[in-house]
């Protein structure tokens, strides 16, 4: 421990949110003056969902406090249940802790109660990804949730921060830093193609690309037609390998669980995987023609490597997007339709200037500064009116 540092605790409930997390809970770990604090929750403890903290830890890093809260059912009252559990457990660990600065990424259920614990508990929120909309999902209401609970906000583009400033919140408090997500690309080892064949058991084809689809939350209970409509659309592709990553801890996630490995089944280019990890994750990107699913990856990641994204119904809609992303219903003529423009002369040459707007890298290194410079004396909040003439 750091003498008289200021204590930074970083709260993490998921594979993806982690991913972004990672390079600056190691420049945390590293900056004089500041101490990392760990507390992980959510999906990182779920056996079904492949016991990611064990990711956390061979990364090196000290986990303080685990919390698990995951439910064995995965119906909206399980959800709540699981936010009930995540209350009693975030407010025990963040008074044992006792941090300065308690710094949340995006917008999951998890988060919500950490940032009630927060607010009840007088404790400073950094936000970061805040502004983006989400449509399709309660994300949307959640991340807008936290920001009000927030003190300190870091955005990934201009426009968030313009959304950001529209909930009331001071312009001298919100920061424009760049995607995480960015940043990490730039300082990730990718692994080989040989790697990846040996260590993940799987081959390469002519045509590869790697599927992930997560609940609709704000639906009601599409997923299994709309996974169908996906593999009748996939399944007609030629010289193609697929592979799967499993969905997050959202409802009904079980459905699309079982539903993807019986689809594994039917063919031997067909793969998932439970979760691949960070670095497996962006080294598989490298060797895709395309994302396919509604995960935030495809539009916040997938960019940067100038490849093909297609982006499945209304979950992910609001987020800024690259010229790389083709929208598509969830019904199978139009994700048909997108995989053959995807597949086509004209796109294949406009993605070689793809251009990802989530910004140049610098975002951690941008947020560590303003966590080292910035004194909270008092929580008290003044709701900013914007000039509507």
């Amino acid at each position: 421990m750091k003498s008289s540092s200021k204590k930074i605790c970083v709260v993490t409930g998921t594979r993806a949110e982690y991913g972004l997390l990672r390079l600056l809970m190691k420049d945390i770990n590293r900056e004089k003056g500041l101490e990392l604090q760990l507390i992980v929750t959510g999906s990182h403890l779920s056996k079904s969902h492949g016991y990611t903290y064990k990711e956390i830890v061979a990364d090196g890093f000290k986990i303080d406090r685990k919390c698990k809260i995951i439910d064995k059912y995965d119906d909206p009252l399980a959800i709540v249940r699981s936010m009930s559990k995540a209350i009693v457990l975030l407010s025990k660990s963040f008074s044992d802790l006792k941090p300065d600065i308690v710094v949340l990424l995006g917008d999951r259920y998890e988060l919500l109660s950490a940032a009630s614990c927060c607010n009840i508990m007088k404790i400073p929120i950094a936000h970061i990804h805040g502004g983006e909309t989400t449509q399709g999902a309660f994300d949307e209401a959640i991340r807008h949730s936290i920001t009000k609970m927030a003190h300190i906000h870091f955005v990934a583009n201009s426009i968030y921060g313009k959304r950001v400033r529209q909930l009331g919140e001071s312009e001298k408090n919100i920061f424009n830093v760049g995607g995480l997500g960015v940043d990490n690309l730039q300082k990730t080892d990718l692994y080989t193609k040989r790697y990846l064949i040996k260590n993940l058991g799987i081959s390469f084809n002519k045509k590869n690309i790697l599927i992930t689809y997560h609940p609709v939350t704000l639906n009601n209970l599409t997923e299994k037609n709309d996974l169908k409509n996906l593999f009748r659309a996939v399944g007609e592709l030629k010289d193609t390998n697929i592979f799967f990553t499993m969905p997050n801890a959202d409802t009904n996630n079980q459905i699309i669980f079982k539903l993807i490995k019986k689809f594994c089944l039917k063919k031997n280019n067909y793969y998932y995987f439970t979760s691949l990890g960070q670095v497996r994750y962006y080294s598989m990107l490298k060797n895709m023609d395309a994302v396919v699913g509604n995960s935030s990856s495809g539009l916040l990641e997938a960019p940067s490597f100038k490849i093909g994204t297609i982006n499945i119904g209304d979950r992910q809609k609001g987020r800024l997007q690259a010229s790389s992303i083709i929208n598509c219903e969830s019904n199978c003529k139009s994700i048909i339709l997108a995989l053959k423009k995807l597949y086509s002369k004209s796109f294949q040459k406009k993605l070689k200037s793809t251009k990802n707007p989530y910004g140049p890298k610098g975002a951690s290194k941008k947020i560590i500064r303003q966590l080292k410079r910035t004194n909270f004396v008092s929580l008290k909040k003044e709701f900013k009116d914007l000039n509507v003439s």
